[in-house]
């Protein structure tokens, strides 16, 4: 069984575009996005983990390894082409964090995968969720982290498992992908670029997709209802706008932002090289 679509999957860290970049993608004729998150990706996760320990499965294994496993596949498969049959469109959008703990499984699935990782400046990002505490003060994080002060909630936003530090490993993990055939289909766009040149950036993506040729027009941008606010408890919204426009760049604390250079110096090395380090050390830089 083939994917009767062409899927082009959205991820990358919180507050870093995402769902500006699925409205952007959504103004293409050939592309299709309901602009909300997907559960897909944790719905073949779950398929995998739960199928993988099934007694009557391990006993066709046993027998028939490959037809099993081409099985396995084609259900998958199936899984993806039912939930997006909605549509006639070509090109569909499937937007979910988790996709960036799939990217080598979704080079067997999906062999023509084309996966956009939205990253930006972790001080931006830390800036972003506390503009929007400080609105919401009264409402605790969904996960419940210590909301306190602005260093406990660096801790647990971009510790292990964090909300920012969970996905920012996983992108680090991905620079270790020496396959370049799975490399080449990963796109990572900074949210500082998109948002100073819209156009631009969509132009080169377009292509990059091998999409027909379309200019955006960064004022006058159809809108779509996003996730529900209310489950991220107010602290991360998704709501898009008609205009592109830059934000004012958000001012954090001396300390923290020099714990957050060092903390992050792999990622600043990576996506953004002009950003002055202070001295790290081994311990410091893992």
């Amino acid at each position: 069984m083939e994917l009767a679509k062409r899927i082009i999957y959205v991820s990358g860290l919180p507050r870093s575009g995402s769902t500006l970049m699925c409205q952007l993608l959504g103004q293409h004729p050939e592309v299709y996005h309901t602009g909300h998150s997907s559960p897909l990706y944790g719905a073949i996760s779950r398929f995998r983990q739960g199928i993988s320990g099934d007694s009557f499965l391990l006993a066709q294994l046993d027998h028939d390894l490959e037809r099993v496993h081409d099985r396995l596949l084609a259900a998958i498969r199936g899984l993806m082409n039912g939930w997006f049959e909605e549509t006639e469109r070509p090109v569909v959008v499937d937007k979910s964090r988790g996709w960036l703990k799939m990217v080598e499984l979704l080079a067997l699935i999906d062999p023509d995968f084309r996966m956009i990782v939205c990253v930006r400046d972790p001080r931006q990002i830390l800036g972003s969720i506390e503009r929007q505490h400080a609105r919401t003060r009264l409402l605790d994080f969904p996960d419940d982290i210590d909301a306190h002060s602005i260093s406990a909630r660096l801790a647990a936003l971009f510790g292990n498992g964090g909300l920012v530090g969970e996905p920012m490993k996983s992108i680090e993990q991905m620079q270790d992908i020496e396959d370049e055939a799975i490399r080449s289909r990963l796109c990572y766009v900074t949210y500082e670029q998109l948002v100073a040149n819209p156009v631009d950036a969509m132009a080169f993506i377009y292509d990059w997709l091998g999409l027909a040729d379309h200019t955006i027009d960064p004022s006058r941008l159809a809108t779509f209802i996003g996730d529900a606010d209310s489950h991220y408890r107010y602290k991360f919204t998704h709501e898009t706008r008609q205009l592109v426009s830059a934000t004012a760049p958000h001012q954090l604390p001396v300390r923290i932002d020099e714990a957050l250079r060092r903390q992050c110096a792999w990622f600043f090395r990576q996506f953004y090289p002009t950003v002055e380090l202070p001295g790290t050390d081994d311990a410091a830089d893992q």
